[in-house]
């Protein structure tokens, strides 16, 4: 079987999406300087405190609850509903600066996980199946590697591929226990993974809020951008998984890096 045209079409937008994140750029033009130059300027161990932040919200995350969500996949997601919720948490949050990041972030990161679960369904997938609660935390992974200095054209496929392994690990304790738990090896090496990645994103939204004309309103402005951002991964990633689904892997895998 080959890819249709639209489908072929389909691929080319996801990878342009997951290959491409313009989320550092995007901050730039909020703050009025690049963000690495900021981030740099960051207490290391406030860097440090991120990471483990990260691990923490992203375990929380794994739990979240989904039941209640539309099941019909042919609802298209509702990305401008979650946009403006992010919006608010982080203009809240705008108000109180870094100070704030500990209670605000485990709210705007349940708001990110349930738009990307959204996007998931509306593509066919089942939200309460454990892989695809897996796949919805494995977007918080991409994209995120700006300070890894990654520019490799398969940069997607490297990531899923370093996190292959714990997956599937998280999978068959999911399958076998049916909820997370924070001791379990299984579990914790796969949060370990996303969270490394993840936690770069976060820093570089923390660093953005840093600098000091940033409100309440630019706060917002920032939390606006993790959505986008979020939001287009969970696109590109949900479109390769579904064509994956239908044609195998390494069929998908072949034709995604030859574009």
């Amino acid at each position: 079987m080959k890819l249709t045209d639209n489908e072929l079409a389909q691929l080319k937008e996801a990878k342009k999406l997951l290959e491409h994140p313009a989320f550092l750029m995007e901050l730039s033009n909020i703050i009025g300087k690049p963000v690495e130059k900021v981030y740099s300027l960051l207490p290391e161990k406030f860097q440090e405190g991120v990471g483990e932040l990260a691990k923490k919200v992203l375990l929380k995350s794994l739990n979240i609850l989904v039941s209640k969500m539309d099941k019909d996949n042919n609802m298209k997601p509702n990305n401008l509903m979650h946009k403006i919720f992010v919006t608010g948490t982080g203009t809240v949050g705008g108000f109180f600066g870094l100070a704030s990041l500990a209670i605000e972030l485990p709210v705007t990161t349940s708001i990110m996980l349930r738009s990307i679960a959204d996007i998931a369904r509306s593509k066919g997938f089942d939200i309460n199946d454990s892989e695809t609660k897996l796949a919805c935390l494995e977007v918080f992974a991409l994209g995120g590697n700006s300070k890894k200095g990654d520019l490799s054209d398969s940069a997607y496929y490297i990531t899923r591929g370093a996190l292959a392994q714990a997956v599937t690990e998280a999978n068959k304790f999911l399958l076998q226990k049916g909820v997370a738990k924070e001791s379990a090896p299984a579990i914790v090496s796969f949060i370990s993974k996303v969270a490394s990645r993840f936690g770069i994103i976060i820093s570089e939204g923390a660093a953005a809020k840093s600098v000091p004309v940033i409100g309440a309103a630019s706060g917002g402005a920032i939390n606006l951008v993790f959505m986008n951002h979020f939001q287009r991964m969970a696109e590109g990633h949900f479109t390769v998984m579904q064509l994956e689904n239908k044609y195998g892997k390494e069929e998908v895998m072949e034709i995604y890096k030859s574009l």
